[in-house]
């Protein structure tokens, strides 16, 4: 007798195949029956004519619209994972109220089907503050971008398509525009009200991206306005969702999907335009409706539009007057350091963005200048949209503001009004560490010499010492990185950013909080204990120190396999016994080849695993300084990478010397013998 098993066994693999292939490949000719097929999110919507309106013309919405189903985007050849070929077309409309609207649309790859931490305005309804940039969002897209910013983003104009990979800082972007049968360029406007198409293709094989774009009802052009090189795998994971996402501002505009094809098996299917829904606005009703507009002015009295502009003006000025008006509690009155709104919108142009200086997942930072006595800010911009714990907050602000330390950002003054939350901080006009160390916007050339790099060191260990244990509190940063190190006019250093700071009395312990910080610099304990500390901070600091030396970040995506996490290659290279590989070629040939080793070492010990075998912040400047040497012996201890089960594991010995470590056989940091900094290996 035949087994049936296998049959059956066939029958399912051939279920599974052709859902699975049926939810690759899709077409919408309007969207009148797609109600089952996708996921709407906030304003979007599907109206009765049969279109997908991601946003209309209310001011500070969202919208999200992805395909239901997930779509496999990575295949495995050869034991070699690759993102697959992908093609998509579909049709959008911008329609505007008025003469200028925003913000804009994009078609995006992410891997869900709702962006929660979405923001609106200039975001797109795809990234937020917080997370603009980050390696972990996972999220291709192509925008369609009606406004300009100068100042996050660096756009190039206010009518343009842009490749974003997991920030909305394009890596390429073109002016809205087709090539002609004549190969010649013809611009047009995206937010005409006039339907356009767009077709997007990328070859997972060559890894070219090709975007092409043209107004209905010209056919695609056989030259792409875009054709970049990019390997999406960094990207992808295996199963992603495609949709749609949009946004508005203070500026406004209906943005509308008309149709829709997508497929990861060749082209996608071709649009039919004979079936395509009523388009949202004809072109006719908006020329009417302006001149319209225009024989209405033309026909006004010059009494009407006198009238008119005194109320404008009056009403301007009781605009103005309201605006930078403020509410003042009594209990903010019982706070130093409280400055007035009026001053500080006064000393920034009013928030002008060709004052911005930077930007971060608690807000914007401005540059401002107080008119009378010339004095130069930084004033950072918060919006807090939750009343609970402003009290707190506040009171905390205050402890903060009466830190005094050479080697801390020195807290200015405060001012809150309605939700927004405003800090002002002395203004360092050199920046910050990173952006010195990676060449990010360094106009004045500095050269960072090791000299100079290990004093930086040596003045961020002398401001955490004073956080850590010289202060009336404890204050646990949380945040140590290189972006939160400024440098002022002779390169002192100064710790900054307090947004994650915690406060506690000596000699208690940390409450236990939210995870925060930055991927890279996070001690491991953080996961499964939920508590920041002292050791936490030390971890950090050596992660900054490894980056210091080597002049690269603690996660490098495009690096080497062995060589993407900092940490794990520099142990690696140590335990090899090429300790100088890691070493920044910008500086090896200069600095003192055994003085860098040492403070390369002083760093792993920083960063060993178990909490309580890291040294204190006194005891690092101990070594930094050579008051202290590190013991030819010394053994580091690391918890085992292959286990995800922090809380339990044992410990595993990686040491210089060649006895095993045990969890009972930490290193006692505070007997170490005096010697120089010269320790040998």
């Amino acid at each position: 007798m035949v087994s049936r098993a296998p049959v059956f066994e066939f029958i399912l693999l051939s279920s599974y195949f052709w859902l699975h292939c049926s939810s690759e490949n899709f077409i919408f000719n309007g969207f009148k029956q797609a109600t089952d097929r996708l996921s709407l999110v906030n304003s979007t919507k599907l109206t009765k004519d049969g279109l997908l309106q991601l946003t209309n013309d209310t001011n500070n919405v969202l919208g999200q619209a992805f395909f239901s189903s997930p779509i496999s985007m990575i295949k495995i050849n050869e034991n070699v994972s690759e993102v697959i070929s992908f093609s998509t077309s579909f049709i959008l409309d911008i329609v505007t109220v008025g003469s200028a609207g925003g913000h804009g649309l994009t078609f995006a790859i992410a891997p869900s089907k709702e962006l929660p931490e979405a923001y609106i305005a200039n975001y797109l309804g795809l990234f937020s503050p917080s997370n603009n940039g980050n390696i972990s969002n996972h999220v291709f897209a192509v925008e369609f971008d009606h406004v300009m910013d100068n100042g996050l983003f660096n756009d190039t104009d206010d009518n343009h398509v842009g490749v974003d990979l997991n920030s909305l800082k394009s890596n390429t972007s073109h002016k809205a525009a087709y090539y002609s049968n004549q190969n010649s360029m013809v611009e047009f406007r995206l937010e005409s009200g006039k339907p356009i198409q767009a077709w997007i293709d990328y070859n997972g094989t060559s890894k070219i991206l090709d975007i092409t774009v043209a107004p209905l009802p010209i056919p695609k052009p056989s030259r792409a306005l875009i054709s970049y090189h990019v390997d999406l795998a960094p990207i992808f994971k295996n199963e992603m969702y495609v949709g749609f996402t949009s946004s508005t501002g203070k500026l406004a505009s209906s943005h509308y999907i008309i149709a829709w094809s997508f497929s990861t098996q060749g082209l996608a299917q071709a649009i039919d335009l004979s079936r395509l829904p009523k388009f949202p606005h004809p072109p006719s009703t908006i020329t009417a409706s302006r001149s319209k507009v225009i024989k209405i002015g033309i026909l006004s009295s010059v009494a009407t539009l006198a009238v008119i502009a005194i109320l404008i003006g009056v009403s301007f000025y009781l605009w103005q007057r309201a605006k930078l008006a403020e509410t003042i509690e009594d209990w903010e009155r019982e706070h130093p350091h409280r400055l007035r709104y009026k001053d500080l919108h006064r000393a920034t142009k009013g928030f002008k963005e060709t004052e911005l200086l930077g930007s971060g997942g608690f807000g914007h930072v401005y540059k401002g200048v107080f008119p009378k006595t010339k004095e130069i800010v930084a004033v950072k911009k918060i919006s807090n949209n939750a009343k609970q714990g402003m009290r707190e907050f506040i009171a905390e602000i205050s402890s903060l503001g009466r830190m005094r330390h050479r080697n801390l950002v020195e807290l200015r003054g405060w001012c809150k009004r309605n939700q927004d939350l405003l800090l002002v901080y002395e203004f360092m006009p050199n920046g910050s560490l990173d952006a010195l160390l990676f060449n990010r916007n360094n106009k004045t050339r500095i050269i960072l010499t090791w000299e100079k790099r290990l004093n930086i060191l040596k003045g961020v260990a002398s401001g955490l010492l004073y956080l850590h244990e010289e202060w009336e509190q404890h204050v646990v940063h949380r945040d140590i990185k290189s972006s939160n190190v400024l440098l002022g006019s002779d390169l002192n250093p100064k710790l900054g950013d307090f947004g994650l700071a915690r406060l506690y009395e000596h000699d208690t312990n940390p409450h236990t909080t939210h995870i925060v910080g930055t991927l890279g610099y996070m001690a491991p304990e953080l996961s499964y204990r939920g508590k920041a500390t002292t050791s936490s901070d030390v971890f950090a600091f050596g992660v900054l120190v490894l980056e210091v030396a080597c002049g690269r970040r603690p996660i490098e995506n495009n690096a080497s396999t062995e060589e993407v996490n900092l940490l794990e290659w520099v142990r690696d290279c140590e335990v090899q016994g090429h300790l100088v590989k890691v070493i920044d070629a910008r500086i090896a040939k200069e600095c003192d080849i055994r003085e860098i080793e040492t403070v390369l070492k002083i760093g792993l010990v920083c960063c060993q695993s178990i909490a309580e075998a890291r040294p204190s912040v006194r005891q690092v400047i101990h070594y930094l300084n050579g008051t202290d040497q590190l013991p030819d012996d010394l053994k580091l201890v690391y918890l085992n990478p292959d286990s995800t089960n922090f809380a339990s594991q044992k410990p595993f010995p990686w040491s210089y010397g060649s006895a095993n470590v045990s969890r009972k056989s930490f290193p006692s940091f505070g007997t170490v013998s005096v010697g120089s900094l010269q320790g040998g290996r």
